[in-house]
């Protein structure tokens, strides 16, 4: 098996920790580990190191190489722009399949997820394994804890063998309809994780996305003449910016996803990473030393003392250059903070 991790986004909700420079997936928010170790580190568990992949921006490498002690130049897939999901994935199939046989199974996975039962992320790997055997086209669905309005979902139907066919991908709901997925029980949080024979996938780009497909034979004529280090860029710009989901599986047949609960959150922004993290008695999750009087439910990062009276629901996050407080309902605004900045020359390194 080859395992794809993927790590180039922004991860513009967890600013001012997270920059273009140093993004989420390089932080340290849940352990001592970055968020991209702890990917690698899970995988290992059923997969050769040898066979793990990251594809990532050039600005990004050095970041991989520093958080992956001895991977491989080989093993980093460049990724020359930042698009989306359905392009990313075409470039590193495309790449892979220069180097594996195409009945070869990649598991695919972003770089910034927690999953805190790690055996049962392996154990589902089997299944997962077997489905994509079959010629499937593999997603893994998470057992809603409660109703989420900031994922999407993945409507599961008939039984098959090794999980459940796909009857519909839906897009994130609101509350009465998220409430709804929750009763129905047949409807999964769509994790961004895929399982596949590089052939199948092949197939499916080829059937439903033909102009990736004949980009992915450009690229691969390139690399033959002039090396992975060639210039694809002009051919990569070309492909349309959108999610797998949306190119490929939300019109193919051949789909599976197999319901897993094993505590993943995708880590999305600030109150996620509250909602997982420890507590003291009074609902508060504090980064360094602290006084607290009468005040509950905040997250708090900053390496100075802090001094909380009769505060609530509140984020502050302190680095040297920046202070954000915020409603912790209202955190992930964050993004439009990062937007504004990047219109401003002056402000653009803050970004």
């Amino acid at each position: 098996m080859i395992g794809l991790i993927m790590a180039g986004g922004s991860g513009k909700r967890f600013w001012p920790l997270s920059r273009q420079k140093f993004p989420k997936q390089f932080l340290k928010i849940t352990s001592d580990l970055s968020m991209i170790e702890m990917t690698f580190n899970r995988m290992l568990g059923k997969i050769n190191r040898k066979d793990i992949y990251v594809v990532t921006a050039a600005s990004q490498a050095k970041l991989v190489k520093e958080n992956i002690p001895g991977i491989a130049d080989e093993n980093i897939i460049i990724e020359p722009q930042g698009m989306n999901t359905a392009p990313c994935i075409a470039l590193s199939m495309q790449y892979l399949a220069e180097k594996y046989d195409k009945r070869e199974i990649v598991f695919i996975g972003g770089a910034d997820y927690e999953i805190l039962d790690t055996q049962g992320f392996l154990d589902s790997l089997e299944p997962g394994e077997m489905s994509a055997k079959l010629g499937n086209l593999v997603t893994f669905g998470i057992k809603p804890a409660y109703p989420a309005t900031g994922y999407g979902y993945v409507e599961g139907g008939d039984l098959a063998k090794y999980g459940l066919k796909v009857k519909n991908f839906k897009e994130k709901p609101d509350e009465e309809t998220a409430k709804a997925f929750l009763t129905a029980g047949n409807y999964f949080w769509n994790s961004g994780m895929f399982m596949w024979t590089l052939e199948e996938i092949f197939t499916a780009y080829s059937n439903f996305l033909p102009k990736v497909f004949s980009l992915m034979k450009e690229i691969s004529s390139i690399w033959k003449l002039k090396g992975y280090n060639a210039d694809i860029s002009e051919q990569y710009a070309r492909m349309p910016k959108m999610p797998v989901d949306i190119g490929i599986m939300e019109q193919a047949e051949n789909r599976i996803v197999i319901p897993v609960d094993y505590g993943w959150s995708d880590v999305g922004g600030w109150k996620a990473l509250y909602e997982i993290s420890k507590k003291d008695f009074n609902g508060n999750v504090v980064k360094g030393e602290n006084f607290s009087l009468a005040s509950s439910g905040n997250y708090i990062n900053s390496g100075k003392y802090v001094a909380m009276l009769g505060v609530k629901n509140l984020v502050v996050v302190e680095t040297d250059d920046v202070l954000l407080i915020a409603d912790m309902d209202k955190s992930e605004s964050v993004k439009e903070v990062v937007i504004e900045l990047g219109k401003n020359e002056q402000r653009k390194n803050l970004t």
